[in-house]
């Protein structure tokens, strides 16, 4: 990436300023407003009062499925629910899933820490257990600035901010995406802590919606590859892009609620 890049995610001057410049490019708020507005007819479904750790589970599971294919792992979704699907990173994408819950507290306190047990977790059985949750030591971006922005990252998370949760979690999901910090399973662990982030922040604190879903049905490279050039058009792509995963996980989550209710 750029040093324009840099310059946003990595500031040198208050992390909060910092974040509300970037929620304030273009699109970016309405973006935002339109993704709250889609997790706030979700959460006030009826369904929810009674049924919300099942539609939580199912959820889960379904970002599971679309965050593995988009690693290149594909599988039927019920070989995922049965627990059939044999591809490492499924089972990797599987168990992030299952353990994310447990890992909010920590992330919103220690977010290096919680990278590293993301990688132990989805790369698993991909890669030699040698490298589970060790940054990589060769490669680009060169490993020792992996580290300096990975340190800017979570300076991004621990400092106080009333950037929109939708803006923070596509910043920490491109960044690392761009870094690729650890050399497997990236996106797995960018996929997660993006939704991490939108569940620590208040967006989606009972974990309904999976972005994991828009991003898989939506131009997710291309949104991505706008991240990547460093200028603010490209990340204002990215971030409205993220949004609207946001707003594709809340309807399917809300087809989730309705096929319940219809039972």
């Amino acid at each position: 990436m750029t040093r324009d890049t840099d310059a946003l995610c990595v500031p040198s001057g208050p992390v909060t300023d910092a974040l509300l410049q970037v929620s304030r490019l273009p699109g970016v708020t309405e973006a935002c407003d339109e993704a709250r507005k889609a997790v706030d007819r979700l959460r006030g479904h009826r369904m929810l009062r009674r049924k919300s750790v099942e539609v939580s589970t199912e959820s889960l599971l379904r970002g599971a499925r679309a965050s593995a294919e988009l690693e290149g792992a594909s599988a039927h979704l019920e070989e995922v629910r049965s627990g059939k699907a044999s591809h490492p990173l499924v089972q990797g994408a599987l168990r992030i899933s299952q353990e994310l819950g447990s890992l909010v507290g920590t992330w919103q306190v220690a977010p290096p820490q919680v990278l590293a047990r993301l990688h132990v977790l989805g790369a698993r059985d991909a890669v030699d257990s040698a490298l589970l949750g060790r940054p990589r030591e060769s490669g680009t971006p060169a490993p020792a600035e992996v580290s300096a922005r990975l340190s800017g990252l979570t300076s991004l998370l621990t400092a106080p901010s009333t950037a929109p949760a939708v803006v923070v979690g596509a910043i920490v999901h491109g960044e690392i995406m761009a870094l690729r910090p650890f050399g497997s399973a990236d996106g797995l662990v960018a996929r997660a802590a993006e939704r991490l982030t939108l569940i620590s922040r208040g967006l989606d604190p009972k974990a309904l919606v999976a972005p994991e879903i828009g991003h898989a049905e939506l131009d997710y490279d291309d949104a991505l590859k706008a991240y990547l050039t460093g200028t603010p058009e490209g990340v204002a792509v990215w971030i409205r892009h993220c949004a609207s995963a946001i707003v594709v996980g809340a309807r399917d989550s809300q087809a989730i609620c309705e096929a319940m209710q219809r039972g």
